[in-house]
């Protein structure tokens, strides 16, 4: 026998306390009625009053409320097994980590920006396997996938500008490693999210996006920025702002967000690009379309569940409210001229 909701044991409390206010009220009825003279002979002259009734009146209904608290408390005892089918897609994030993720045109940057979008992209799956991939001029598997979100969350929170030692913005790269991250033997179920500026350095993006649609990978774009662009800050080992980053002229560099090579990457696979918001409102119509998805069903687990007995303490209490509702509070007093 458990108690699914034992933390509703409290409101014996409050049974315990409207105990104590009733056969106090009860207590002050007598009182108030001795002031008029003797007890006894003022019962004897109105036999009809029952203090004992009310009294059992006022018990049946602690008691009736008791029984609601254990309700409450969900009583269970027996068990029964029961198979949990899962049924969901795999959603492979890839995160650029490039230098020019650095820019301040999302706030507090265009890294902190994705990483904050991807967190929010984890608090909403429910059932759908997620991954992470990091990239900037190489791409790797910060976290394969997984249904410990938790798990996901805390590799998210490692992911800084240092975590790629080769710099640029290689797509295809981010994209070739996501693909492969995916069961292979599946052409579907499979979504690539795709966080970047979009600042592509080796051009081969387009190949590596046909290539992921014929493996049954359908890509979602998110752009990250400002396509007016924005300069790159260059930061200390405290992470305060040194200066910005400057060209072989010594010409301040501003990274602009390419919005039509990452519209092109999503038209390929047949998925949609989408500009982050300060709002982050994207997400709602990222979602929208990952949920028309077809998803696949996965290996059922064996739990183990109790059996729910709450009705029960319910009916006890239903009954006793019921029976306590036609207990008269007055005596039934015979017809005929009363004895003094």
């Amino acid at each position: 026998m458990r108690f699914a909701s034992p933390e509703n044991f409290v409101l014996f409390v409050a049974v315990f306390l409207l105990g104590i206010f009733l056969m106090w009220s009860l207590r002050r009825k007598v009182k108030l009625l001795e002031k008029f003279g003797d007890l006894p002979l003022i019962l004897k002259n109105a036999p009809y009053i029952s203090y004992s009734r009310q009294a059992f009146k006022i018990i049946l209904l602690l008691v009736a409320l008791s029984f609601m608290v254990v309700a409450l408390a969900r009583l269970q005892f027996g068990t029964h097994l029961e198979l949990l089918k899962r049924e969901g897609i795999d959603i492979m994030i890839a995160l650029d980590v490039s230098t020019s993720m650095l820019a301040r045109d999302m706030k507090p940057n265009r890294l902190a920006k994705a990483k904050q979008e991807i967190q929010s992209i984890i608090d909403r799956l429910h059932g759908d396997r997620v991954g992470l991939v990091v990239f900037a001029g190489e791409a790797f598997v910060q976290c394969p996938l997984t249904l410990d979100y938790a798990a996901a969350r805390f590799l998210l929170n490692a992911v800084d500008q240092s975590s790629v030692s080769v710099q640029g913005t290689s797509l295809s790269a981010a994209i070739e490693k996501s693909a492969a991250a995916f069961e292979q033997f599946e052409k579907k179920h499979k979504v690539l999210l795709l966080l970047t500026d979009g600042e592509d350095h080796q051009g081969e993006a387009e190949a590596a996006a046909e290539v992921a649609r014929k493996q049954g990978v359908k890509i979602y774009t998110v752009g990250i920025g400002n396509p007016q662009g924005e300069p790159i800050p260059i930061l200390d080992r405290k992470g305060n702002q040194v200066g910005f980053k400057k060209d072989e002229k010594g010409e301040v560099v501003v990274s602009r967000t390419d919005e039509a090579i990452l519209r092109k990457i999503a038209l390929v696979t047949g998925g949609k690009f989408y500009r982050a918001t300060a709002g982050e409102l994207e997400l709602d119509r990222i979602f929208d379309e990952i949920s028309s998805i077809e998803k696949k069903e996965l290996e059922g687990t064996l739990v183990t569940r109790y059996d729910d007995r709450f009705q029960w303490p319910l009916l006890l209490a239903i009954f006793l409210i019921m029976f306590e509702f036609f207990v008269p509070e007055r005596k039934r007093v015979p017809k005929g001229p009363v004895n003094v």
